[in-house]
């Protein structure tokens, strides 16, 4: 396929240009003014402006209730409040209606998973919005371990043993002692089966993280969980992402220091509990004047996931900067679930994720003429 003519937002140069992509196998094989069609579909994209696809870095797509109550409610395991042993491909629903509406506003890949009941939640995958069967749409499988801080585990769990922030605080770190001590014993066990531990599963979903292979994926609304949630992470020199971050613009000069990136969201809903209490869509615009690197996020389904766009908007309303808001919801999100070699910008390489829209797509109603998802038009 070729898209000829359109204006080209590529999330990396902040001038858009005009040129033709060339599209192969699924992937933006070329791109650049007049190529030579080497298809036979051709698209004419003139008057129209190409974005990359959109990413959500945090949502619980596919794993809620979409509409049917609590039969189709998959994103927290209210059995137990260490739970890293979940995996959320596993609770994943690609069939539900709200995944054709994300894909076709735009919202072509999203890193979705557990919820923040549980201190310990289980592993976030990262998937593109349209298919049958999971492992066809898979961008890549363990993106994150979710963890929760503040008022969630607290309210979830009251019964079953954690009540305050401290007991949050201290099950997390003991999870991680008890997992780094499986995993020393394991490696001094080698390849002999008599020395190794006893198996444990929650141990073993653990061990990725201690290995730096996938980071901690915090949720943390108020300051104080922010700081708790980096604490630990240089305790165990362990990679960490923040989750919502809604009292980042209160402290962005402290989070400024940490260089950690930050998913902020989602701040189109009220006030619902006391640690959103400053909610407000100033926050990703001093975030990302601080310098962070900043993805805004919809927790879909407490924001509809086709609404991932207009949360752009909204920030651009509240003084961030359009390319910067612009990066929030395409190559930022890519970063921060460490799936940027396949989506998030317009590149030769990529994935042929793509958004051709008459205007902006920050618009309360804008007009998306096609989504591409590997190449293919979403119908």
């Amino acid at each position: 396929m070729l898209i000829k003519n359109g204006t080209i937002h590529d999330a990396i140069h902040e001038t858009p240009y005009a040129a033709d992509i060339l599209v192969k196998d699924g992937k933006i094989a070329a791109i650049g003014p007049n190529l030579p069609c080497e298809s036979e579909e051709t698209v004419d994209a003139a008057g129209l402006h190409v974005y990359p696809g959109f990413v959500d870095a945090h949502s619980h797509l596919g794993l809620d209730s979409d509409g049917v109550g609590y039969e189709g409610w998959d994103y927290n395991e209210l059995n137990d409040p260490i739970s890293p042993q979940m995996r959320g491909i596993d609770g994943f629903k690609p069939m539900q209606p709200c995944m054709l509406t994300a894909a076709r506003a735009g919202v072509t890949t999203v890193c979705t998973g557990p919820g923040s009941a549980n201190v310990l939640g289980g592993t976030f995958c990262a998937v593109k919005t349209v298919g049958k069967r999971v492992e066809n749409m898979l961008v890549k499988e363990a993106i994150a371990m979710k963890c929760a801080f503040g008022e969630n585990p607290k309210r979830c769990y009251r019964e079953k043993g954690v009540s305050t922030r401290m007991t949050t605080a201290a099950k997390l770190r003991e999870a991680l002692f008890k997992a780094w001590e499986y995993m020393e014993k394991k490696e001094a066990a080698g390849n002999d089966p008599s020395k190794k531990p006893a198996f444990d599963l929650k141990m073993e979903a653990l061990i990725p993280v201690l290995k730096r292979d996938i980071p901690l994926k915090a949720h943390a609304h108020a300051a104080e969980d922010i700081f708790t949630a980096l604490r630990i992470a240089k305790e165990f020199n362990v990679k960490i992402t923040l989750e919502h971050v809604t009292e980042g613009h209160l402290i962005a000069d402290e989070l400024a220091k940490e260089n950690v990136p930050c998913a902020v969201g989602p701040s189109l809903t009220n006030a619902s509990k006391f640690e959103l209490r400053n909610k407000t869509f100033d926050t990703p615009a001093i975030l990302s004047r601080a310098g962070l690197q900043v993805s805004i996020i919809t927790d879909a389904p407490v924001i509809p996931q086709e609404y991932l766009p207009l949360c752009a908007g909204l920030a651009i309303k509240h003084g961030m900067d359009p390319f910067a808001a612009l990066q929030a919801i395409t190559i930022n999100p890519a970063k921060h679930a460490g799936i940027e070699n396949r989506v998030g910008s317009i590149e030769a390489g990529k994935d042929a994720d793509l958004v051709l829209c008459a205007g902006s797509p920050f618009d309360t109603d804008p007009e998306i003429k096609a989504v591409y998802i590997n190449g293919t038009l979403v119908e």
